[in-house]
């Protein structure tokens, strides 16, 4: 497939890494800068102390908080000395559940002092994940809020501590800790600087973001993530005058770090955690706090577009707009600028690694029909057929990858990791795309979204964008179902706007040919839905539109 053969290399533990003369070429090259997140936090406190780094709304009633980055660098090594002091050290597992609180980033930033792996999971999970996560990484400690959202994760604590014996301690981040030790109580007087991790250790696992099963485990290092971060803030400008709001959650790879809460801290930002993600909460927090980007995926940006030309609250601070998480269609992405009235930057990354973004200065149909080109000069980009055999550009193949941030290998994962990566180490992504002559991506979607409706290849990806250029359609998703003759047929799953016209099946249809839509390709089967299943990380699930029980159009 290429022509060198590097062996992908097996380190001690869990956590495949890079081979030695890749890792000397990242170093060289100044990808990797022998920096870690701790050092990070710890330079920026120096230079600009009473900066405010975070605001949160957390506060009793929901008031407003916030963290100068010389707080939130004493309150990171007060809470790493008071962990240390319960046992809690270099590699130790903590899996951290919080929501969007300053807590979440005094919390990752203490375990990056210690050396200690945060395992980021999602205030969604419930006992299957978290008890799953606890016992795969034999978890020292579990995080959480006690109350969010009206689910009372106390509660939950107590089951996941009654599966998992290698638990030895649950805070919770609430004055009410139950039977539990408040998060409060564990901050310390700063002991003397202690010897911390160095850039190649690990600093976090993270999850996979895949449809189906319990989600992988993906180890990222100090080196590895803030290159990405650096990178990502070149190409989305991010300043020490931006001011970041995160609304999706804040453990999720996207708003972590495209350019997200930590892109934003290490260039000297403002991080401000948004405690919903609704139109008339995030509005009126983007227009009190001068919000100058935030991150959605696309089914929230749809709701966003709609709402804006109706708000009272001013959104002109707002100039960029990243999508990302799942594939933003081309419609939809023409409505972002003339209702929002700011700059869209699509985004296709991965947790895994490889970040794709659209520049600011790319001409705006670039912006409107590819997802972006690569953070790295050194993101190696495959696109290959079946077999593995590069594709001509233009022509829609399997996507592979590896980098100076794409990871070699699933954490503790051997088995899936020889199917999900190559010899040479370059890592399967599942996505099914088009390289353009400037060298975007056009994202067709997910291999096993493609339909073979009786030996017709049909891209969900490429029906779902007429669809929502029909006038009454929010949103759209394509997926295969069994058919005794042809294999496989489509089905389309539609949400109708709010206050458009009635559409039915017959006319979205009728709709679709108009469009020069090739016969085969028009839905075999149009299902009105008022909301589409979600994943744990917020992605609309596919595996449960397949096996979703619908009525017939």
């Amino acid at each position: 497939m290429t022509d060198t053969a590097e062996a992908l290399t097996a380190p001690a533990g869990p956590a495949p890494t890079w081979p030695a003369e890749f890792a000397e070429r990242y170093r060289a090259a100044g990808w990797w800068r022998g920096q870690t997140f701790g050092g990070m936090l710890r330079e920026r406190a120096g230079a600009h102390p009473g900066r405010v780094a975070v605001v949160d709304f957390g506060g009793p009633d929901g008031s407003r908080r916030t963290w100068t980055y010389a707080e939130l660098d004493r309150r990171a090594d007060a809470l790493a000395t008071g962990l240390a002091a319960r046992g809690i050290g270099h590699g130790d597992k903590v899996v951290v559940q919080l929501p969007n609180v300053g807590e979440f980033l005094e919390v990752v930033f203490a375990l990056f002092r210690l050396g200690a792996l945060p395992v980021f999971a999602l205030p969604a999970h419930r006992l299957s994940e978290i008890s799953y996560f606890c016992r795969f990484t034999g978890a020292a400690a579990y995080i959480v809020p006690g109350e969010h959202g009206g689910y009372d994760y106390r509660a939950l604590a107590t089951q996941v501590l009654a599966s998992c014996p290698s638990l030895r301690h649950v805070l919770v981040a609430s004055d009410d800790a139950g039977p539990f030790e408040a998060l409060s109580e564990v901050y310390a007087r700063p002991a003397p600087r202690r010897t911390g991790p160095s850039a190649s250790d690990l600093a976090f696992l993270q999850l996979s973001g895949g449809s189906t099963g319990v989600p992988k485990l993906i180890p990222r290092t100090h080196d590895d993530y803030l290159y990405s971060l650096r990178g990502s803030n070149e190409i989305c400008a991010v300043t020490e005058d931006s001011v970041y709001l995160c609304v999706l959650p804040a453990a999720h790879n996207f708003p972590l770090s495209s350019p997200g809460s930590l892109g934003t801290l290490h260039a000297g930002g403002r991080v401000v955690m948004c405690p919903q993600p609704s139109p008339d909460t995030a509005f009126r927090i983007i227009q009190d706090e001068g919000v100058t980007l935030t991150g959605l995926v696309p089914p929230l940006a749809l709701v966003w577009t709609e709402a804006a030309p109706r708000t009272a609250y001013d959104l002109s601070s707002l100039q960029v707009l990243l999508v990302g998480g799942a594939t933003f269609s081309e419609e939809a992405a023409r409505r972002v600028a003339p209702a929002l009235g700011c700059t869209l930057q699509q985004v296709f990354g991965m947790a895994e690694g490889l970040v794709n973004y659209t520049r600011l200065d790319d001409d705006p149909e670039l912006r409107v029909t590819t997802q972006g080109r690569p953070i790295s000069p050194d993101d190696e980009i495959l696109v290959v057929d079946d077999e593995d055999r590069p594709v001509p550009v233009g022509t829609t193949g399997h996507l592979l990858t590896r980098g100076p941030y794409t990871i070699r290998g699933y954490w503790n994962a051997p088995e899936h990791n020889e199917r999900a990566f190559t010899e040479d180490g370059f890592y399967r992504t599942g996505d099914l795309v088009r390289l353009t002559p400037s060298g975007h991506l056009v994202v067709e979607g997910r291999a096993k979204d493609q339909i073979n409706r009786g030996g017709e290849k049909i891209a969900a990806e490429e029906v779902e964008n007429h669809l929502l250029a029909h006038a009454s359609v929010h949103d759209a998703n394509v997926v295969a179902e069994p058919d005794p003759y042809l294999g496989e047929r489509s089905c389309a799953h539609v949400i109708l706007r709010d206050g458009a016209e009635p559409v039915g099946a017959m006319a979205l249809k009728s709709f679709l040919r108009g469009r020069g839509l090739a016969a085969y390709k028009i839905p075999d089967r149009i299902v009105f839905v008022d909301a589409f299943p979600t994943t744990g990380v917020g992605k609309v699930s596919k595996k449960d539109l397949r096996t979703a029980a619908a009525p017939s159009a």
